[in-house]
Formats: structure tokens, sequence, C-alpha cells
């Protein structure tokens, strides 16, 4: 995939989350036309692998895609000049990674998802049903 404008605004949006929170880091990830997959991890340790204080505040995964998304958001509307019109769908899709196999076969699936674009059922040009 070649990021257009947009593209390059929602991965810096993406990378932003890693720099923002010490707890967040991102795995494997890649930005569709109309859609994004990536792997979150959020762990108990600050940048320098020290740890947060029980008492930290973190946010929950729907607050930091929430975040992303109104980031995101706000830097596509200046550079379209649309100020307050949405871009993301209300909701997103989380899964929690259980282990390793599960991990490895979630960052196969994001790295190959590009190469299966004029068959995923995401594309609305679509030249074949796809299983995605």
């Amino acid at each position: 995939m070649r990021l257009n404008e947009i593209g390059n605004i929602v991965a810096d949006s993406w990378k932003w989350l890693a720099m923002q929170y010490d707890y967040v880091e991102l795995d494997e990830w890649v930005i569709m036309p109309n859609h994004i997959h990536g792997i979150i991890v959020v762990n108990d340790r600050c940048r320098g692998d020290l740890r947060i204080a029980p008492t930290g505040k973190r946010k929950p995964i729907g607050r930091l895609i929430g975040a992303f998304k109104t980031v995101s958001t706000k830097h596509i509307n200046i550079m379209r000049g649309t100020p307050g019109i949405p871009v993301w769908q209300r909701n997103y899709y989380e899964h929690i990674i259980r282990n390793e196999d599960a991990l490895n076969r979630i960052r196969q699936y994001i790295t190959d998802n590009p190469m299966r674009w004029a068959s995923d059922r995401e594309n609305p040009e679509a030249t074949t049903s796809g299983n995605t």
C-alpha cells in the first residue's frame, strides 16, 4: 500500500499512540485504503523498563482507540477543510491475543492483507468475494 496524504496522517496518528502512552507498544500494523489493522500491546512497564505505579492511570483499549480516532480525525479534517465531519466508523473490532501461535497468525494476516485487497470484502471495487 502506498499511503496518500490521509494515509500518512493515519500512520502518524497510529505511531502517536506509542509516543503518547508509555505503556503502549505497537506490533504489526498496516493501513488499508478504508481501514487499519494493528496489534496494540498494553503492558505494565514504562519506557526504559520502569514499572508504572499501581495507581498509574492507564486508558483501556477502547479509550486508546478513541484517542487515535480523535487525533487522526482532527488532522484529516484540518487537511480537508471539513471540521467536525466523521472519518471513522463508530466501533472497532478487538481480539485478545492469548498465545504466541495466535500472535504469529495475526501478524501474518496483517502482513498479507494488502496483497488480498483486490478481493477484500472491505474493498468496494473487489473483483471477487474475498474471505478476510
